[in-house]
């Protein structure tokens, strides 16, 4: 608003009266992707497959994805440059340190998460959270020092996120989490739903 102001040299109690009186109106504008005609053919495809007919309503329906498991990554920094605390009158001030504040450990995580299943009587029988998983491996430290002794396992942060690193985390830590928590009465038939990231697998589909 202040920009507004100045570009069209009128004051902001001016501009406030304007918007409370309908004159102007605040839009907010997202940019979109510029898609091809082959973009918008997959794109209606896809939609196209999430539907199915009714026979007895005759009518186009969206099928209720219950056998549809989401799938996403997300990088976390391990910590944050600057960070507020509430302390006691007699609490010492936290120290926190790490070798470069342009450089901060970072950690990915993969979530899965299907859609909530309830019975003809509302009652939940799965909430549809998977489970969130961190990309990380355990290495014996070389050296000892004050915190530990040589040889104890420290967990580090996978650095570089590949095809073999996605496929380790579905078949280790994926798979076996649905397997555990999938409800035996829910279709045996599985679709991993995931973006076009490049070290995703194609082939999503599993049964079991």
């Amino acid at each position: 608003m202040y920009a507004l102001s100045q570009a069209i040299k009128v004051s902001i109690g001016t501009i406030c009266a304007w918007v409370k009186l309908g004159k102007l109106r605040s839009h907010s504008n997202a940019i979109k992707p510029l898609l091809t005609e082959e973009n918008k053919f997959h794109r209606l495809n896809f939609v196209l497959t999430k539907l199915w007919w009714n026979r007895i309503t005759r009518t186009l329906q969206f099928k209720d994805m219950s056998n549809v498991i989401h799938i996403d990554e997300k990088w976390f920094y391990i910590t944050q440059d600057s960070a507020k605390y509430y302390l006691l009158s007699d609490k010492v001030d936290p120290y926190r340190s790490c070798k470069s504040k342009s450089f901060i450990t970072k950690v990915m995580f993969m979530a899965a998460v299907s859609r909530p299943i309830y019975d003809d009587d509302n009652n939940l029988i799965f909430d549809g959270k998977i489970g969130i998983f961190p990309f990380t491996f355990q290495e014996p430290a070389k050296r000892k020092s004050k915190k530990r002794a040589a040889g104890t396992l420290e967990t580090k942060s996978i650095a570089s996120i590949n095809k073999q690193v996605i496929k380790e985390m579905l078949l280790n830590k994926i798979l076996p989490a649905i397997t555990s928590k999938w409800p035996t009465l829910l279709s045996k038939t599985i679709i991993i739903q995931q973006d076009n990231a490049k070290p995703h697998l194609k082939t999503m589909i599993l049964i079991f």
